[in-house]
């Protein structure tokens, strides 16, 4: 436990430090100028940025009148680091001016003791600034683990998307990018042989923690459930089926999520999906047809068994792409639902081929730091009639 004195007189310093040794708190430093304790605690020279580093101080006796900088100007300045402003200051003062004590306490310090020094006053105190820091510092720490935790989980909750896949037929790419560490979006696409792929994307309700351990379920089940029901119908019946074994009918919240479910068959130039309440897929024809892969049931997980469910076909010829999407690029345009609509369909036509950095530019956003809605999710599926890119 080590204490920081800061006083210009030394015979302050001097009983402050034995009041302090008599207490058992024997880990003392002292510094004679706020100048000096500014040094001390690495930011002597306070208009530079300053690199955070650890500063081994429990707590700051500080003088509040001083010359060259008093203890307030000090402690404002200790407050601006962040790395810093954690170390309980308690300001020690022969003023007896409650509006100098209440701009001491406005300035960041903890509290307040004044001279003459009454020990039982001062040890009071600083056993109260101490266990308020230990209590502070707990819960830092605690929140840093959860912390790191959850950048592991989203670390593993990324590692579970499918990677592009680029065929003499048939190509498929995708952007993601979660509204906070962990996400409810979710995409898988599986080879099933003879040509043929297994593409979905899902959006479960909400986002954060519990979305992203239903979608981390979903994930464990989706490539045994693709494989071996395959069709879109069976597919999304199946997965309504487990995600209703996880018995969430006592929660407050129905928790449920959309879906969109796709078979392309590269050699028949067919394509068989299923749209379970999910924004509807656009689909880019060669000649400038779009046509959208409308909804054919409600979402997974509502019911125990979705009754009406409208699977859907249809054939390309030539070169065309599908560009899947989640309700976070949706909610990037204003207007109602054909607008949102009609925008995408303008701004995702064109070129067949996978356009990343254009789709970056105009549907996510590159700073990290700005807030953000709902996860956001694109998919492209670039379809090559005759093995071309266009």
């Amino acid at each position: 436990m080590r204490i920081l004195i800061v006083d210009d007189n030394p015979t302050n310093v001097i009983i402050i430090r034995e009041i302090l040794k008599k207490e058992q708190y024997r880990d003392i430093e002292t510094a004679s100028s706020a100048l000096e304790m500014l040094e001390y605690i690495g930011i002597g020279d306070h208009t530079s940025e300053i690199r955070p580093r650890r500063v081994d101080i429990d707590l700051i006796l500080l003088d509040m009148m001083m010359p060259e900088m008093d203890g307030i100007e000090a402690c404002r300045i200790v407050q601006q680091y962040e790395h810093l402003k954690d170390i309980p200051i308690i300001m020690v003062t022969a003023v007896g001016d409650s509006k100098k004590l209440a701009e001491a306490l406005d300035a960041g310090a903890v509290d307040y003791v004044t001279k003459p020094i009454n020990k039982v006053e001062l040890m009071a105190r600083i056993r109260l600034a101490l266990r308020l820091k230990h209590e502070k510092d707990w819960h830092k720490e605690r929140e840093q683990r959860i912390q790191d935790e959850l950048t592991l989980a989203a670390m593993v909750q990324t590692a579970v998307l499918s990677s592009p896949i680029e065929e003499e037929l048939f190509e498929i790419h995708a952007l993601y990018q979660p509204s906070a560490e962990l996400a409810g979006d979710l995409y898988a696409w599986y080879p099933l042989g003879d040509g043929r792929y297994g593409i979905i994307l899902l959006d479960m309700m909400g986002h954060g923690i519990s979305s992203s351990l239903f979608c981390m379920f979903i994930a464990s089940v989706l490539k045994d459930t693709v494989t071996t029901y395959v069709e879109p119908e069976k597919v999304i019946q199946e997965l309504n089926r487990r995600f209703n074994q996880l018995h969430l009918e006592d929660q407050l919240i129905q928790y449920y999520f959309t879906a969109i479910y796709l078979v392309v068959d590269t050699r028949m130039k067919r394509v068989d999906y299923v749209n379970a309440g999910h924004p509807p897929a656009l689909f880019f024809q060669e000649d400038g047809t779009v046509t959208t892969l409308e909804q054919g049931c409600c979402p997974v997980g509502l019911f125990n068994r979705i009754e009406e469910m409208e699977p859907r076909s249809f054939y390309y010829e030539g070169n065309a792409h599908i560009a899947m999407y989640t309700d976070g690029i949706l909610e990037l345009v204003t207007g109602d639902h054909e607008d949102k609509l009609d925008y995408l369909k303008q701004h995702l036509a064109g070129s067949h081929a996978w356009r990343e950095n254009e789709m970056k530019d105009r549907f996510f956003i590159s700073n990290p730091t700005e807030e953000r809605e709902d996860d956001k999710c694109l998919v492209w599926i670039t379809l090559k009639g005759s093995g071309g890119n266009e």
